[in-house]
């Protein structure tokens, strides 16, 4: 692995709480996400819409997100090697680090069809429809407990049936931030709950070369490195297995960013987390909005 590359980026502003959104959703077309929302939607008009949708990913986003992105993909490898328990179901997670990053992410798993949780009002706002159509899953906000029931066992029953689950368990997106943030509980509750391993995903940098950096004006270059699946600890008492999952799925992925998880400067576990000024104290600079 190249040797990891930190952009030390002020453009954006990265919020006090490191599971807080910073973008701004313009529009909301007023969807509730109650116990009757399709959070899986099985209709033959849907997976029609998404059918076409994945073709123009295919020949269009792909190529364009890779190109402006500067992507590479390593760790395809372990794809093909651990085929049969991918195909049985399973929980990805990934640092959130670009606008684009689950066009790359959906790349570099083709041909697997993630769904992915997400945040509510995206789902509402103008990139709604998008986001279903990748496969977006959104999480109720509205404290109607027959909506959080209905949202978790359709997501099970996904993943029972074989599907892949991706979480941003990090909670948002942060642009061109290194450090990987404390990790929600999330993608190891749906692991342990449906018996499925996680499979570790991260996005590191690469400086960007002259052209890119002079003329596109570009921060930094990317990388998804895929890692291996981590399996539930089930030596370990019931009450303990949720948090060591989460554990080992952060210091995977802080390796995978090329990261010491011992020098990484947060904890695995998000506890009200804050955010660590580690080389500025000011943050969006000129910030103008993401793209």
């Amino acid at each position: 692995m190249e040797e990891p590359f930190d952009p030390r980026c002020t453009k954006f502003p990265y919020p006090i709480d490191t599971d807080n959104h910073y973008l701004v959703v313009k529009k909301n077309n007023g969807l509730v996400f109650d116990k009757d929302y399709p959070y899986i939607d099985e209709s033959r008009s849907f997976r029609f819409k998404r059918g076409w949708f994945r073709f123009l990913m295919f020949f269009l986003a792909f190529p364009v997100s890779q190109i402006r992105m500067g992507l590479k993909i390593r760790g395809r490898k372990n794809l093909k090697k651990h085929k049969e328990v991918i195909e049985k179901g399973i929980v990805s997670v990934c640092n959130h680090v670009h606008m684009w990053d689950y066009i790359s992410l959906s790349h570099a798993i083709w041909p697997y069809k993630p769904h992915v949780l997400s945040w509510a009002p995206d789902i509402r706002g103008e990139n709604g429809a998008f986001i279903r159509l990748s496969g977006g899953i959104p999480i109720p906000d509205n404290g109607d407990l027959r909506a959080q029931i209905a949202y978790i066992k359709a997501t099970k029953k996904m993943l029972n049936e074989g599907g892949w689950l991706q979480i941003y368990s990090e909670g948002s997106m942060w642009e061109y931030y290194q450090p990987i943030r404390p990790f929600k509980r999330g993608a190891a509750y749906f692991a342990l709950k449906c018996d499925k391993p996680i499979l570790p995903i991260a996005y590191s940098y690469r400086k960007p070369n002259w052209i890119r950096r002079k003329i596109f004006h570009q921060i930094a270059c990317y990388t998804i490195n895929i890692g291996e699946p981590i399996y539930v600890d089930k030596s370990l008492p019931a009450d303990q297995q949720e948090d060591d999952l989460t554990r080992r799925s952060h210091e995977e992925v802080c390796r995978l960013a090329g990261i010491d998880p011992s020098k990484n400067i947060y904890p695995p576990l998000f506890d009200d987390s804050k955010r660590i000024d580690y080389y500025a104290d000011t943050y969006g600079e000129g910030y103008k909005g993401s793209w």
